[in-house]
């Protein structure tokens, strides 16, 4: 599916309340599993121990819940493009949750509706005319869709 094109950031700020579309679908495998596992140390069993994960609650490992969060900077461009701005940042997150496990193997894809934001002069002295949108916390939701169920992982 095509990006929402915003044309500048102020159509962006105009554009609360929209549904901004849906990313294409990505497997969340294995070999993505450890790779995330030795990039941040985490290495236990219910990730990365395929026979001990089998035997486990899950009956299979299961995904990071930081993997499947950080899948939101492959999903947001997909959905999301906004011109006039030099770059965008990750400002950060308020809250998040994991409530449900994604296993091996899932057909996952990204969704997202712009609930509310605001402009914020960041300061930045290399360039005074740059600022910041600001999601606040509940002012904007990604969500997860795994493909087998259609059940909606939204945070």
């Amino acid at each position: 599916m095509a990006a929402t094109i915003f044309d500048t950031p102020q159509a962006l700020l105009d554009a609360v309340g929209q549904e901004l579309g849906t990313s294409d679908w990505t497997t969340v495998t294995q070999a993505q599993i450890d790779r995330f596992a030795d990039a941040t140390g985490d290495h236990q069993w219910i990730h990365v121990d395929v026979e001990r994960a089998k035997a486990g609650p899950f009956g299979t490992p299961i995904a990071h819940g930081y993997l499947t969060m950080s899948l939101a900077s492959m999903f947001l461009p997909q959905i999301l493009e906004v011109h006039g701005i030099s770059m965008g940042l990750n400002y950060g997150v308020d809250k998040v949750r994991f409530p449900s496990p994604v296993p091996v193997d899932s057909r996952l894809r990204g969704t997202g509706t712009l609930l509310a934001l605001w402009r914020e002069v960041s300061g930045y002295p290399h360039d005074p005319q740059a600022c910041l949108v600001n999601f606040y916390n509940g002012g904007a939701k990604m969500g997860l869709h795994r493909d087998e169920d259609e059940e909606d992982f939204s945070a």
